[in-house]
């Protein structure tokens, strides 16, 4: 049997990626050394990018799995060690491509990844359930997405998502998103906190500041799709949104009674005053199939009334002068709450369930937006004056 060699054990550990950064360990700087003795066995020594790093256990397992592929190779003797000061700081360049450090990405002219800030006027109307089920069922298109919790006050994705007690890694100043089993990696400032129960009591500019964290200082990589779950109402974080990603597009969530549909027309018109479009209402809770009939029949229970999330494009259409589609109405899904309270969002628990397969419909709308120029600088430069 002939000995393996460098080059292919070189070969197959950059087909690793770290769980974290999404990128192969070899590019990233940490495969410290590769030796391989005379019986075919393999010494790899990888750095981890902090100590007591959460997922060194995924890197062990891909990492043995890679190189044991290798023809030749009779063992994989892995070694972890941790990146020095130093070599973190380069880790840092090469993420950040060179740029600022308080830079967002997402606004930048170059940027092509969707961004969709998911709004309510009021809390209570399945805001959060909206965001991490559109996530996942973009996710399952093949997209890559991420989310960022801007729900200052009442981050609940994380919980919804599963990694409610997960924690992000940070090198030195650079954040790394939490990964889900989805392949959505998740922001959230619950996150951040020292504890899960501590309260947050922050006012506008620490507000303002936690956002700028959330989409500077974490290393998104590569995003096709970024959704923020914002905070209900008018208040500083929408305000901030605007001033920080004009070039976000809004899904305003309602539910069909009147007082959530008055409220709902608020948010969209803040969007609008930031300059941002409204590209759609998502009316939750919109009815509940009848669970004396067969699956087939159409009789539904309006237990919230009717024609709220009509209501709110028809007025958002009026007042912009373009078209607010209705995208979609979520019906009422026991395993849609369920799944929330699990960390399985429906989509992916139970994805031939009523709820799931409409969420599904409205990723699919959204995903198939094309990028606009609302909010971008075209990077154009008057060379005289008139």
């Amino acid at each position: 049997m002939s000995t393996p060699t460098l080059e292919q054990v070189n070969a197959a550990l950059a087909t690793v990626n770290d769980p974290e950064i999404k990128r192969p360990i070899t590019d990233l700087g940490m495969v410290e050394s590769v030796e391989i003795d005379d019986a075919g066995l393999v010494h790899v020594t990888v750095l981890l990018t902090v100590a007591g790093c959460p997922l060194k256990d995924t890197i062990n397992r891909d990492v043995t799995a890679a190189v044991s592929k290798v023809a030749g190779v009779t063992g994989v003797d892995l070694q972890l060690g941790v990146m020095t000061a130093e070599q973190r700081s380069g880790l840092q360049e090469t993420l950040r491509g060179g740029q600022a450090q308080r830079e967002i990405p997402f606004a930048q002219p170059g940027s092509l990844t969707k961004v969709f800030a998911i709004a309510s006027g009021k809390g209570g109307v399945g805001k959060s359930s909206v965001t991490v089920n559109l996530a996942l069922a973009m996710a399952k298109q093949g997209l890559r997405v991420g989310v960022v919790d801007a729900d200052i006050y009442g981050h609940s994705v994380p919980a919804m998502l599963g990694v409610a007690d997960s924690r992000p890694t940070q090198v030195d100043d650079l954040i790394m998103p939490v990964p889900t089993a989805s392949g959505v990696s998740v922001i959230s400032i619950g996150m951040l906190k020292p504890r899960r129960d501590q309260v947050v009591a922050w006012r506008g500019p620490m507000l303002d500041r936690a956002l700028v964290q959330m989409l500077a200082d974490v290393y998104w990589g590569d995003l096709d799709v970024l959704l923020l779950d914002l905070p209900p109402g008018t208040g500083d974080v929408a305000i901030s949104l605007g001033q920080h990603l004009p070039g976000a597009e809004v899904v305003v969530v309602t539910t069909p009674q009147e007082a959530a549909a008055e409220v709902a027309e608020r948010a969209g018109t803040m969007a609008s005053m930031m300059h941002q479009r409204v590209v759609g209402v998502v009316e939750n809770m919109s009815f509940l199939p009848c669970p004396h009939c067969d699956a087939s029949a159409d009789h539904r229970l309006e237990i919230f009334g009717s024609g709220g999330g009509a209501r709110v494009a028809a007025t958002l259409s009026g007042r912009f002068g373009y078209d607010v589609p209705v995208l979609g109405q979520v019906p009422l899904d026991v395993s849609l709450r369920e799944g929330g309270d699990a960390g399985k969002p429906i989509v992916d628990s139970d994805p031939t369930s009523p709820g799931a397969t409409v969420l599904t419909e409205i990723a699919s709308k959204l995903a198939g937006r094309g990028r606009g120029l609302a909010g971008m600088q075209l990077g154009l430069t008057p060379t005289s004056k008139f």
